[in-house]
């Protein structure tokens, strides 16, 4: 492997002029590959013209700071100076921060999921000098990666013209509209049940939840379960919406510490999770709590929803006013999890004699610890059975269990956790709209107070010359706004006015979203991106959920009301499309049966 390896340096190009250009980039994820070996490019479309004046590939490699295998790749292979080098000399490597070109990184992961089945971060996609891409991948041990860039180097080499040729085919294919003749519109009603039958169809009746390896908590279903049941009776779908959020709130996806959740689990029973914490995932799922605790009756629902509010209010807030993006999966040290797990000497250093046991037997970590030789807080006795075991009152548990609580906080503040600061518009604006939801629904004026000082601080610093910035270091647009933007904060908007009606936040939810149909709507459909900087990256009537909703149905969902021709046009392009396969729309579900929610 070496030998060959070692062969096609010798035989390489001439040496590039390209240089790092990441040192000290507003965004943490570009700034921590600043001193890697390979000569990254910040990503630019120009950067297009001089791979077609050199006769290179391009190499697009999209990730963000919290993601565990993200730094992986980069200590394994980026870092590696003969990997670095290979690169260098055959193709024109750019670093992508997903946060900050979310159409891009969109596109390609798109890409890649439909040529190869899956996707994920880091995304490794090689594109033609011309935009279109070749081959993608996530993941890959550097082995592996090397055998990789050097069969397409070689091949690149060899007979650019058939890979060329190869590539346009490939995306003229897949962007080609499969659908042919259009099914009948369905009523509301037949696809309010399409949709619940499909949840139920996906459901993982045992453990909750979807799948049946990782668990994601995708929010945008849930939610979209929650509001087309209103109103409606149905035994099994309530039995597994709590069960589902039982397993969310109970087990290793929430910090049962600080509050708020990590992004996903790494195993089917919600047990260990992969522990970058999302500002997004906060603002959505404290959505799903606040409606399961009004159709459930259930106010433990609704001290989830408000404990991870106040968590993102208390921990999430950067130096600007707005909340931050994320925290990440690893410590400095690399080590995954390792700002949140307790090993056996670090507890018995904290806590002694009954305290001890007390944090054991209520956090649930007790017996062999179950990640790496430690044990991450989850459900274990109540405070209840506590009481009653121990032979205390119900009061004196809960004031132990609190001094505890502090004392191992105050612990684990003392460990490095990195975070992304960068402060997104899109995220911002749904934490708006979750803010002033759980404002009204727990009676809680201070959470209305917040979104309302949150919405016009993000007016302040995002929204210049009526168009909005993605992010903003110092007076510097960072990134490129995209639909979602303007669709979060006119949907965030959107719910506050129907808490704490205020003029010119309806005048700036009215222009903004003005400014979403003009900039990303066209007569073939919406696009995620204003200026598209790649061939294929067009438009579509509808664009699915993922871990976030549909920005388009968001949008959509908000102009229904109205009379706007516009608005009745794309209900009617996107039904067809979506009522077969309803499950992966939620958001348009929700849209076109349930309509506005409000708050």
């Amino acid at each position: 492997m070496r030998i060959l390896f070692l062969l096609l340096l010798i035989l390489a190009l001439p040496a590039t002029a390209l240089q790092n250009r990441l040192a000290g980039h507003p965004s943490p994820y570009l700034a921590m590959h600043g001193e890697d070996p390979v000569a990254w490019q910040d990503w630019d479309p120009k950067l297009l013209e001089q791979a077609q004046r050199e006769g290179k590939l391009l190499f697009i490699s999209s990730g963000y700071f919290s993601c565990y295998w993200c730094h992986v790749m980069q200590k394994e292979s980026y870092r590696d100076p003969e990997i670095a080098a290979f690169l260098n000399q055959h193709f024109i490597p750019v670093k992508v921060d997903r946060e900050l070109h979310p159409a891009l990184d969109a596109y390609l992961i798109d890409y890649t999921e439909r040529t190869t089945g899956r996707a994920g971060w880091p995304l490794n996609v090689f594109l033609t000098p011309e935009g279109y891409p070749l081959i993608g991948m996530s993941y890959l041990p550097s082995k592996r990666f090397v055998q990789v860039i050097a069969k397409l180097a070689a091949a690149w080499q060899d007979d650019p013209a058939r890979l060329r040729q190869l590539a346009r085919q490939a995306l003229l294919e897949l962007i080609a509209d499969p659908v042919g003749k259009l099914p009948e519109p369905v009523s509301p009603d037949t696809l309010r049940t399409r949709f619940l039958h499909q949840v139920l169809a996906l459901a993982d009746p045992l453990e909750g939840g979807f799948g049946e390896q990782n668990k994601f908590p995708m929010a945008p279903q849930l939610e979209a379960t929650l509001r087309l049941l209103r109103g409606r009776e149905h035994r099994q779908l309530d039995a597994w919406l709590q069960l589902t959020l039982d397993q969310i709130k109970d087990q290793g996806l929430r910090d049962h510490l600080a509050g708020g959740f990590y992004r996903y689990t790494v195993d089917p029973s919600w047990q260990v999770p992969h522990f970058e914490k999302m500002l997004y995932t906060q603002a959505l799922l404290a959505r799903v709590y606040l409606l399961a605790a009004e159709r459930f009756g259930r106010q433990d629902y609704a001290d989830i929803a408000a404990e991870t509010l106040d968590f993102v209010r208390e921990r999430m807030r950067g130096p600007q006013g707005l909340f931050i993006a994320s925290f990440s999966a690893t410590d400095e040290a690399g080590e995954e999890g390792g700002s949140y797990l307790w090993h056996e000497d670090e507890l018995k250093h904290l806590l002694k004699g009954k305290d001890l046991e007390l944090a054991r037997r209520h956090w649930g970590m007790t017996g062999t610890p179950p990640i790496d030789g430690g044990w991450l807080p989850r459900r274990g006795e109540t405070v209840e059975e506590l009481a009653k075991a121990l032979k205390l009152s119900p009061a004196e548990v809960r004031r132990r269990l609190q001094a505890i609580r502090q004392r191992l906080l105050a612990a684990r503040d003392q460990r490095d956790l990195p975070a992304d600061t960068k402060e997104v518009a899109g995220w911002n604006g749904l934490m708006i709209g979750s803010l002033a939801m759980a404002g009204k629904r727990l009676q809680r004026e201070d959470l209305v107070e917040a979104a309302v000082a949150l919405a016009y601080r993000l007016r302040e610093r995002l929204w210049r010359q009526e168009a909005l910035w993605r992010a903003r270091d110092g007076d510097r647009q960072v990134g490129t706004a995209s639909l979602s933007d303007y669709a979060y904060v006119a949907e965030g908007l959107d719910r506050l006015l129907a808490v704490r009606p205020d003029p010119q936040l309806a005048a700036w939810r009215k222009e903004l979203l003005e400014q979403a149909w003009q900039r990303f709507h066209a007569p073939r459909g919406w696009r995620l991106a204003e200026h598209p900087d790649l061939p294929g990256m067009g438009e579509s009537p509808v664009i699915q959920d993922g871990a976030l909703p549909s920005a388009a149905a968001m949008v959509l969902r908000l102009g229904l009301q109205g009379g706007d021709e516009r608005v009745r046009q794309a209900a009617a392009e996107a039904l067809p499309r979506i009522q077969e396969e309803p499950f992966w729309y939620a958001s348009w579900v929700e849209a076109l049966v349930v309509g506005r929610a409000g708050a």
